[in-house]
Order: C-alpha cells, then sequence, then structure tokens
C-alpha cells in the first residue's frame, strides 16, 4: 500500500524562526505564519514540476511514480493528494478552477488532475512515439506541453470555462527552430502580451518566441545571454525568471513586450542562499507573494528510498 506522508519544515534553517511546534503525531511543523525557506518533501519522492494555489497553496509531481504532493507554504505541511500511475510527473500548471496539468514525461501523456479530490479528470495520449513531454503552460483556449526529445509542441484544448476538452493537436516547431543532439524544448511561457509562446532550448541555450497557430519559431535576441541547461521558466509581466537546473542558477530577463528582445538583468545563485536552504539542481520554478518557490531534484545525487528533497524559498527580486 502506497503511503501518505506528512512533512514539514525544517527547525534550523540559518536563519531566525520562531520556535517550532509539536504536532499531534509527533511531527514537527513550523507554527502558522512563518512561510519556511526551506521545505521538505517526502524522503525518496524525486521532485521535479511546481504548480501554485490561489492561496498559499503549492503541488509537487514525482519523477519516481507520477504521485502528486499538496504543501501548505505557510507551514511545510503537506500530503500526497494523488497517487501516480508509475510514470512520471514532471512540469505543471494549475488553474483557477482548481485543475492541475502534469506533464507525463517519457510516458508521452498529460494528466488534468482534481486538486480538491486527487481525480484524474482527464488522461491524454499526446504522441506514441520517442517522446520526453516536459513541461505546460495555460493559455485561455489552450495547454501547450512541450517534448524535449522531438522539436514539436503538443496542444489540448480548454473550453470557455477551462475545463479539458477532448483535441489534441501535434505543432511542428519551424522557423529558425534548432532541435540540437541533447534536449530540445524544455520550460514554456507566453510573451508579455499573451499573443505567442516562448520556449527554451536547454541543449543549445536559445530561447525561442514561437507563433501558436504556425509553429514558426524565431530567435529571441538576449544580447549575447546563454540560457543552457534552461528548465522550468515562469513570466511575471515583462520579467521571466529561468531555472538553469544543474549549475543552480536562475536568470532573470527583461523582455520587450513582444518577446522578441530581452537581456539579462540579474542572477539568483547558489552562492547567493544560506548553505541550509541553498540549490541542489532546481528545475522549476513559481512565485507567491514576493518569493520564488524552486523543487531541488538532485539529479546528481543517488535517488534512494531515503533520499531527501527539498523546496527552496528565494525572494523575487526583478532587477533592473
Amino acid at each position: 500500500m502506497r503511503r501518505l506522508v506528512l512533512t514539514c519544515t525544517a527547525a534550523a534553517l540559518g536563519v531566525a524562526l520562531s520556535p517550532v511546534v509539536p504536532t499531534a503525531s509527533g511531527v514537527t511543523a513550523a507554527p502558522t505564519g512563518t512561510f519556511p525557506d526551506r521545505i521538505e518533501l517526502p524522503d525518496g519522492f524525486q521532485p521535479e514540476g511546481i504548480a501554485l494555489g490561489p492561496g498559499p497553496t503549492a503541488w509537487f509531481g514525482s519523477r519516481a511514480d507520477g504521485d502528486i504532493y499538496e504543501v501548505s507554504l505557510r507551514t511545510g505541511e503537506g500530503t500526497v493528494i494523488s497517487e501516480g500511475p508509475g510514470t512520471p510527473s514532471v512540469g505543471m500548471k494549475s488553474d483557477r478552477q482548481g485543475r492541475l496539468y502534469v506533464a507525463g514525461g517519457s510516458s508521452g501523456t498529460a494528466r488534468i488532475i482534481d486538486t480538491e479530490t486527487g481525480a484524474v479528470l482527464a488522461d491524454r495520449t499526446l504522441t506514441t512515439g520517442a517522446s520526453f513531454v516536459n513541461d505546460v503552460v495555460l493559455t485561455r483556449t489552450a495547454a501547450w506541453f512541450t517534448d524535449s526529445s522531438q522539436p514539436q509542441l503538443y496542444r489540448v484544448d480548454r473550453g470557455a470555462g477551462g475545463e479539458p476538452g477532448t483535441a489534441t493537436t501535434t505543432l511542428p516547431l519551424t522557423g529558425e527552430w534548432v532541435q540540437g543532439t541533447g534536449f530540445g524544448a524544455n520550460g514554456i511561457s507566453t510573451t508579455p502580451t499573451g499573443r505567442a509562446l516562448l520556449v527554451v532550448n536547454s541543449t543549445t541555450g536559445l530561447l525561442y518566441r514561437v507563433d501558436p497557430a504556425t509553429g514558426e519559431a524565431t530567435q529571441v535576441d538576449l544580447g549575447g545571454a546563454s540560457l543552457t541547461m534552461g528548465d522550468g521558466m515562469l513570466r511575471h509581466g515583462r520579467t521571466l525568471y529561468v531555472v538553469r537546473n544543474r549549475i543552480n542558477e536562475v536568470a532573470v530577463l527583461r523582455l520587450s513586450r513582444s518577446g522578441l528582445t530581452g537581456r539579462l538583468v540579474r542572477t539568483i545563485t547558489a552562492g547567493d542562499l544560506p548553505a541550509s536552504t541553498s540549490f541542489d539542481v532546481p528545475t522549476t520554478v513559481a512565485k507567491f507573494g514576493s518569493h520564488l518557490y524552486l523543487p531541488n531534484a538532485r539529479f546528481t545525487t543517488p535517488a534512494t528510498p531515503t533520499t531527501d528533497y527539498w523546496v527552496t524559498r528565494v525572494r523575487a527580486k526583478a532587477g533592473s
């Protein structure tokens, strides 16, 4: 039988926190209102994706078996709300109606989960070929998924109320897109106008603006900045956060309204953080209030049932 897991915040983070409070189960949790800088995930969980709220609630997906873990950002307490199918849960996004869209990695699928009940509302096969369905972004009419193994995106229709439709479409990437030999399309977001998509190529380090109607990709002029190992992305206004996983860094870019140009204004590195809350191969990013939250996938650490995993909280200063 699969376990339900209750975790909590670490008491000693190298920063001043309020005293910890013992719970009825004997697990120690931070008192309400602390918003810890480090949130513990279940041992052996192997996180990759994150989705937020509304409100101070986050969901994380397991690469090991696809479980979905819900956490209070305020207390650090959490529980598994949906047992996985035995295939990965990687990039994720939630909508205002409490639906969670989950990229299925090597399974070539996408799942839509009700965060209130944990029920799987839909399970879509996006491709039957070799693939790694890696990340997802939601627009008013669609959920767009990247494939790191193939130069193409997948569209899952969304109805007027945001409910998942039945139609799925494959959109080949054309124009200036260069696939390369390693991981290709990874993180995905929208442009500041919302009229196009932004996709990062992990291997080449290039960022592209993609026309969602045609798949034509145009390289974004970043003034020479490279985004190699680019993973999850988050756009807030004209600020784009790009997680660069194995170099333990978040690149902070300022975009033009069209998304065709951008400049690097700041980097957030492991060296900026206390050792107790630092990065260990962060993969994706979400924002709540004035802070970013990043799960640490720890790709360079052997994954065992007792390997510890955590989420790092950092300030989301956009730079100038």
